[in-house]
């Protein structure tokens, strides 16, 4: 299973529907993502340049934007960022495989 995290931010009008009428809303869009096998393994909100955070997993990368696409174009959040994570066992595999790559700058 891929991870990623995902940060999003609300519009102004996004806000307001909350304040008339609190709801935990990444329990609810985590629902959603639930029906492309995608779970939410933690949620928070945040501060600064994104009001919220997700730590998702999911079974790639296509059924995981497929969940991302659906939730942006329902017109609450005004910006969402995603960076797929690696485990520590793959990072470490990534940098050995690096070293099996051959590349040369520019000019050299």
């Amino acid at each position: 299973m891929a991870h990623y995290l995902i940060q999003a931010s609300y519009t102004s009008g996004a806000w307001a529907a909350q304040i008339k009428d609190p709801q935990n809303r990444i329990e609810q869009v985590g629902k959603m993502f639930a029906a492309k096998g995608v779970k939410f393994l933690s949620g928070y909100y945040s501060f600064g340049e994104f009001d919220l955070c997700i730590i998702a997993e999911g079974p790639d990368n296509v059924s995981t934007a497929s969940a991302l696409i659906a939730t942006a174009a329902g017109g609450a959040i005004s910006k969402i960022q995603t960076t797929v994570l690696m485990t520590a066992e793959e990072g470490l595999e990534a940098i050995k495989g690096a070293g099996s790559v051959e590349y040369r700058p520019p000019g050299s």
